[in-house]
């Protein structure tokens, strides 16, 4: 790849740069009164300056509307819809309320693919997952086995495309996000005692966390899931997942922001472009968490430590 081809693409992204929310400014909207008074400041912070991730995938598009390996960022988007579309298919239900923006594939596309059984029309990544799933879902009516197959598809389809691509950065965030969301589920199988198949169906595995040893100590019980996850790198997060699955989603979410950081200082190439797109969807994420927040009364202590890693 020419290491100059996004030059353009970063050198906007710099720009927007300077509109992402720092320390100071999270500081003043967490000092905020209410929830308008958040939405107040921000518009003033920023102008509204691509203000939601549709806006900024458009942006990115259109600076760099042939980077591929950018689209990886969506891919669990596409199979959460995915999943809307099939529950939605077998309950004779509108999927818009269940949609996530942005996606690769429109709604009415995904749509129109699966009802008609038309898989190839789909991106290639889903098309095998789309059939099995649908076969799996009205074969067994069983939801949480079909979107747990599905999950744990869209991490595979991650590792795949982006060892294709061969980007370093892309290969790193595929495997922090698959070994984030493999604890997670483990854990929650192993509290509700789910089967040794369910998790089979349900565990991806990758590089850092090996699926079977993962499985095996889980269906051992919390305690030795914990003692095989400190022998990982993913000793930290374990402890903090001891104490609360809110500890531990934050520290998922501020290490993707720390891959992020050091992406951002490259030069050139579709890291900084991808680095940009994590950072405006945690500045998003930070927002929801102080509008909730704020809506019940959180004290600034509370909203403080549920704050993720910023970029700036």
């Amino acid at each position: 790849m020419n290491g100059t081809k996004y030059a353009d693409a970063v050198g906007a992204v710099r720009a927007m740069e300077n509109t992402l929310l720092g320390k100071s400014d999270i500081e003043q909207l967490i000092n905020a009164r209410s929830k308008s008074e958040v939405k107040s400041i921000f518009s003033s912070r920023t102008g509204n300056q691509l203000a939601d991730l549709n806006d900024v995938w458009n942006f990115l598009c259109e600076y760099a509307p042939d980077c591929e390996e950018l689209k990886i960022l969506l891919y669990r988007n596409d199979f959460h819809n995915l999943k809307a579309v099939l529950k939605a298919i077998i309950s004779n239900r509108d999927p818009e309320q269940y949609y996530i923006a942005p996606s690769n594939i429109g709604l009415s596309e995904l749509t129109d693919a699966v009802s008609k059984k038309e898989y190839d029309l789909l991106p290639k990544y889903m098309q095998k997952t789309a059939l099995e799933a649908y076969e799996l879902l009205t074969k067994t009516l069983d939801g949480q086995l079909s979107d747990s197959f599905i999950d744990r598809s869209a991490l595979e389809a991650v590792q795949k495309s982006s060892e294709e691509c061969g980007i370093e950065f892309m290969k790193k965030y595929a495997q922090l996000i698959t070994a984030c969301s493999d604890i997670k589920t483990a854990y929650r199988c192993c509290i509700l005692g789910k089967s040794a198949q369910f998790m089979e169906n349900a565990v991806c595995g990758s590089p850092e966390i090996e699926k079977d040893e993962l499985i095996k100590s889980a269906l051992a019980g919390t305690e030795q899931l914990f003692t095989y996850l400190e022998t990982t790198h993913y000793s930290e997060a374990a402890a903090l997942l001891k104490e609360s699955s809110a500890k531990y989603e934050k520290w998922c979410d501020d290490v993707i922001m720390e891959l992020a950081e050091d992406a951002r200082m490259l030069a050139f190439g579709s890291e900084p472009l991808a680095a940009y797109f994590i950072a405006k969807e945690a500045e998003i994420k930070n927002l929801r968490i102080l509008s909730v927040c704020k809506e019940f009364g959180a004290d600034k202590e509370t909203i403080t430590e549920r704050m993720r890693k910023l970029y700036v």
